[in-house]
């Protein structure tokens, strides 16, 4: 059985739609980051960063894990789904999570943050940001040009670059003009495990968030 700390975002959604996709059996540990439970002692136990997702795998010594896609590894590799074997495939798979990991989630992040949250409004803050995210969707968009998938076969490096151009206009970044990009999104959002991914842990309000992340981020 897999414990899945999570909550609500692009993050929280890769752990549950990678469970999901390998039918692994687990249960759900709602963590409410606009009230702190992210930063409390027994939270910071089994993430030292206190972010989501983490999971526990509690079938192996109750085994912990940390950042999305370390996640996204460790659950392939215990059930030698969605990530190759081979060398080259495997390393592809590996390169395209770490372009998500280091490049879109950061980038979009700060996008979110500035264009949806901040109370004061800095343009060249929020334009800076924005115009890299979209450079980020075009080298997707490149990529896919003539693939179904990131990689030769659906993998978990599409799990990782999915849930963050999903909700592109929360960040108030554009995907127009980018029709592969768009047609990957809409392949990987009629995948049935995708769909039962995004409703974990529960669909929330998008006001509420805004509201009580403006408390955090701005004070």
């Amino acid at each position: 059985m897999i414990d899945l700390y999570t909550a609500p975002t692009p993050n929280g959604w890769k752990a549950s739609i990678a469970l999901e996709e390998m039918g692994l059996p687990y249960k759900v540990k709602l963590v409410n980051i606009m009230g702190g439970d992210q930063r409390k002692p027994e939270y910071l136990k089994i993430n030292p960063n206190g972010r989501i997702p983490t999971i526990v795998d509690t079938d192996n010594d109750n085994f912990s894990v940390f950042e999305s896609g370390a996640i996204l590894i460790y659950l392939a590799e215990k059930t030698g789904q969605l990530l190759p074997k081979d060398a080259k495939k495997r390393s592809q798979v590996i390169q395209w999570i770490m372009f998500q990991m280091g490049g879109v989630g950061p980038m979009q992040g700060q996008a979110n943050v500035f264009f949806r949250y901040w109370d004061k409004k800095i343009p060249e803050v929020i334009e800076r940001y924005q115009k890299e995210t979209r450079r980020l969707y075009e080298v997707l968009d490149t990529r896919l040009n003539g693939r179904e998938w990131l990689c030769d076969d659906y993998s978990i490096a599409d799990i990782a670059n999915f849930t963050w151009p999903h909700i592109h206009s929360w960040a108030g970044v554009p995907t127009e003009g980018l029709p592969h990009l768009q047609a990957w999104l809409k392949r990987m959002r009629e995948r049935p495990a995708v769909q039962r991914g995004l409703n974990v842990p529960g669909k929330v309000d998008p006001e509420a968030i805004v509201k009580a992340a403006q408390k955090i981020v701005v004070k």
